[in-house]
């Protein structure tokens, strides 16, 4: 029997990067349990708190007597190394598809990423994805998901009220800073359903896209 799709309706989308469009894991993972051997944790603890943040505040919250300047420069160093490894970068199933009937329609949206912009530039480049337009990425904000500033910025950048907007993301962080937000959630993969999205789908192939009345979007999502 087909399972009846999840519509929801959205002026806008805000669009996560790593795990959401793009599959990093390979490069995180060797770049961060390096880290967590060099600082004597353990590598899944690490993990659990690194994905969807941005270096630093992870950092912060598992060395919290260390200086924040030293927290900048220890993050600088992993972004530039992070920059440097595309190995094993692939885009997330459906993402080039969903994409794309973004940019045809012309519909409203606008990457919200915890990476910086050479980053987000080169892991995009690397899925073979097209960089949105809109964006705001680590220079942009002053606080890191879980606050919902990055995610407010999208939606002021875009001229949408957050109620009207829905946020793609995949990690803790970013599904509290989304719902911090005041933005309906789909959590995209296997990290997403233990954090409580408004939907989740296993990739992006579960998701279609239609132009909407009014310049807005309806999202039919099947699960």
């Amino acid at each position: 029997m087909t399972a009846t799709p999840t519509v929801l309706s959205a002026r806008a989308l805000l669009l996560d990067m790593d795990g959401t469009l793009v599959n990093s894991d390979a490069v995180v993972e060797r770049i961060w349990r390096r880290w967590a051997a060099a600082h004597g944790f353990d590598g899944d603890a690490v993990m659990a708190v690194a994905h969807g943040r941005q270096g630093h505040a992870t950092m912060a919250e598992l060395l919290p007597e260390r200086p924040v300047e030293e927290n900048l420069a220890d993050n600088a160093r992993l972004l530039a190394e992070e920059t440097s490894d595309m190995d094993g970068v692939v885009a997330v199933p459906g993402a080039d598809v969903f994409l794309a009937a973004l940019l045809a329609d012309r519909l409203p949206h606008a990457l919200v990423t915890s990476a910086d912009v050479a980053l987000s530039t080169g892991r995009m480049a690397a899925a073979g994805l097209p960089y949105p337009a809109v964006r705001v990425t680590a220079e942009n904000v002053g606080a890191s998901k879980p606050d919902p500033e990055g995610f407010l910025k999208g939606a002021a950048e875009l001229g949408v009220d957050p109620a009207d907007c829905v946020v793609f993301e995949d990690s803790g962080a970013g599904i509290a800073a989304g719902l911090a937000a005041g933005m309906r959630v789909v959590g995209v993969g296997p990290r997403a359903a233990q954090h409580g999205p408004t939907v989740q789908v296993p990739d992006l192939t579960a998701v279609r896209i239609e132009a909407g009345a009014d310049g807005g979007l309806l999202l039919h999502i099947t699960r």
